[in-house]
């Protein structure tokens, strides 16, 4: 067997079978900025149109088994703006396993200002999980010891909930949020006296950005992402974009973990973006990123396509561009 086949059966008991990592973290996007609904429920509604997306991300080219996620999110605003409404489907593979579902979002908007509003957001639905854990091989050669936590299949169905909060104007926005809060269990096998409980881990979000304007034809937009999973160090994603005439942004990002200490961290991938505003309603995103761990010696390279459409242009949206 393989280098990278072995990689994808060694990736998939990471996330199932072992204590140090069971609590790894949920999808990961480069483009977070724009597919904010599948982060944070309460985001329903805050763009004043109904506005669709669509994301597909494959990381680590090249490595068998490795992590696709494709999502699609749609929301708009209802009863003057007041409320938000959301629909987020998504489908995500990992080696051996499979996760797909949908969720529908509610966000409650209160005017805090002529032009900043505060949003609380639910969210609920419900994924079907699979992982076919007899074939993952133990082994680079597929000889080793059985083990019972990869005795039997698994197919699953995970309801949940989250919540989120969301603060935004025309300059700015910060928001914090918890996906699920339901830790469903991922198999019937347990040892706890090993520390193995397989199951899902709540995770949270901070999320924070704004607009600086150069000039007319030129802003600049820096975001930041703080992911929190229990069980597992800090995640931490710093971002700039840099707008020409509204219509073509490049950026670029660092993904960086808490390593050991809370003062220690390593680089995890510096990303590359590009966003062009193809016409006032289609948006087109790629991001490239490149990994800078042990993995990166094998598969450096990742791949997400992001593509936007809104629908339904009013006065504000033409004289207050969403940057957000």
């Amino acid at each position: 067997m393989s280098t990278k086949k072995w990689l994808a059966g060694l990736v998939v008991m990471l996330g199932i079978g072992s204590h140090s990592v069971q609590a790894q973290q949920d999808k990961m996007f480069s483009q977070y900025m724009f597919n904010m609904l599948a982060l944070n429920p309460a985001y329903a509604g805050s763009r004043d149109v109904l506005s669709m997306s669509a994301l597909y991300r494959t990381q680590w080219t090249g490595v068998e088994g490795a992590p696709q996620t494709a999502t699609f999110t749609m929301d708009m605003p209802i009863n003057r703006e007041r409320v938000g409404l959301g629909l987020q489907l998504f489908g995500d593979r990992l080696g051996v396993t499979e996760e797909a579902g949908g969720f529908l979002s509610y966000a409650f908007r209160i005017k805090v200002g002529q032009k900043s509003t505060l949003a609380l957001g639910l969210q609920g639905g419900a994924s079907s999980f699979r992982a076919n854990l007899t074939q993952v091989r133990l082994s680079p050669d597929g000889t080793g010891a059985s083990d019972p936590a990869f005795a039997n299949d698994i197919s699953k169905i995970l309801p949940n909930f989250g919540t989120g909060l969301y603060f935004s104007n025309d300059r700015g926005y910060i928001g914090l949020s918890v996906p699920r809060l339901i830790k469903n269990r991922l198999s019937d096998y347990s040892a706890p006296a090993a520390g193995l409980r397989p199951q899902q881990r709540r995770q949270a979000y901070l999320t924070a950005g704004f607009v600086i304007g150069v000039s007319p034809q030129i802003k600049i937009k820096p975001s930041t992402l703080v992911k929190y999973a229990e069980g597992a160090p800090l995640g931490f994603d710093g971002n700039i974009n840099i707008w020409f005439a509204d219509r073509i942004a490049i950026g670029a990002s660092v993904r960086r973990n808490q390593f050991a200490e809370w003062t220690n961290y390593t680089t995890d991938a510096i990303v590359g973006m590009l966003e062009v505003q193809v016409t006032d309603q289609l948006r087109f995103g790629y991001a490239y990123d490149r990994t800078m761990n042990r993995l990166g010696d094998i598969a450096p390279n990742s791949h997400e396509i992001m593509l936007r459409y809104e629908f339904g242009f009013g006065k504000n949206r033409i004289l207050t561009p969403r940057y957000f």
